[in-house]
């Protein structure tokens, strides 16, 4: 196994899904080094990040920042071979399907070093999505694929990977929500400081550029949730993403009086808001696992999704951004059964993944 791990990331919901495996990683007292390529540029959020999950400070922070999908991942693409030839791990880590993933992944391929991908064989077959081709690279570049479901796992096998790369693990969010749900509970204030102790809302994410960046669909989204939150008389909490909320401006967008926008929120806080909620409606794919998991309805405004077990199993539906379609959908799940089974495991996921890299959990040596 692997005497060294570098686990290159670069926006919240990567340190989110990578800290139970860094966390792992401490306990079986496997030597590693967090690189941020800054791809999420809120220094003062991500610090709130890191000391929430109990995550040491990243050893590097490449400050990438904003760009163009050339421009950033050209910048992580050098400042990660950088590091990895100043380190010279066996084993890189990466989660997902962000710029960060592809850049990392890319370097290290270049390289003696083996590739890990964590979250592996997601498809929302859409290749518009920048995001399904970072996937797609990642896996197939990729010695460690770690499939969160059977179904993932299935998909990887269709492309031609062989079996004996990929490893069915669960999902790391799973162990992400199980470990910090309760601390939420009992630390975040953020229900009574926004007026909702025992007040029903919906809690509100869109940010995905082909949402945000699209007026018509940006001003279709919102009048479809207010729509949804008018007819069943609640408000809707929307902590805005500072890409949605550049573009609301710049398409001189005025939100409707049902959604309330507030900041981007720390870790805790959004988990107890999401815990709180009658419903959420979303376009990012890791709020579709975690209200899954936590057992609350969702309505995805996308044509398709890369999570498609929280749809089969009840948890989930994919609405568009019709309005007409956003409020139905909203109607539906409020009528659902919310005792769906969590189809993303059972909490140990982390632990899987080092077992695949050989890593002896119980005795913490490699």
């Amino acid at each position: 196994m692997s005497e060294h791990v570098v686990f290159v990331l670069g926006t919240r919901p990567e340190i989110i899904k990578l800290a139970p495996v860094i966390h792992a990683c401490s306990d079986a007292k496997i030597p590693y080094t967090i690189v941020h390529t800054g791809q999420h540029y809120s220094e003062t959020l991500d610090s709130v990040f890191f000391e929430q999950l109990e995550l040491p400070d990243p050893d590097y922070n490449l400050g990438v920042g904003s760009g163009s999908h050339g421009k950033q991942t050209g910048e992580m693409l050098i400042g990660v071979e950088q590091v990895l030839e100043e380190i010279d791990p066996e084993t890189v880590l990466v989660q997902g399907d962000t710029n960060s993933v592809l850049a990392g992944a890319i370097a290290t391929s270049k390289m003696d070093i083996d590739l890990g991908h964590v979250e592996a064989g997601l498809r929302s077959f859409d290749r518009s999505m920048p995001e399904e081709t970072n996937r797609i690279v990642a896996d197939h570049i990729s010695e460690y694929l770690f499939a969160p479901t059977v179904q993932s796992e299935q998909q990887l096998r269709r492309e031609g990977i062989e079996e004996e790369r990929i490893t069915v693990t669960g999902n790391t969010v799973v162990d992400a929500v199980y470990r910090n749900r309760t601390l939420a509970r009992e630390k975040s204030t953020v229900l009574s400081t926004l007026g909702l102790d025992g007040r029903p809302f919906f809690l509100m994410t869109a940010h995905r550029a082909e949402n945000v960046d699209d007026e018509d669909r940006f001003r279709s989204i919102l009048r479809g949730v207010d729509r949804a939150a008018h007819e069943r008389d609640v408000e809707v909490v929307y902590p805005i993403h500072p890409r949605a909320e550049q573009r609301l401006a710049e398409f001189d967008i005025e939100v409707p009086e049902r959604i309330r926008t507030i900041e981007p929120q720390e870790y805790l806080d959004f988990l107890r808001l999401e815990a709180a909620a009658e419903l959420i409606v979303t376009d990012s794919g890791g709020v579709q696992e975690e209200a899954c998991i936590l057992g609350v309805p969702c309505v995805t405004m996308r044509d398709s999704t890369e999570r498609p077990e929280t749809i089969e199993v009840g948890a989930n539906r994919l609405c568009g951004t019709d309005p007409a379609a956003i409020a139905r959908s909203v109607d539906e799940m409020l009528g659902a059964d919310t005792g769906w089974e969590n189809p993303f495991g059972d909490g140990n996921a982390s632990e899987r993944i080092l077992e695949a890299l050989g890593v002896s959990i119980e005795r913490g040596v490699a």
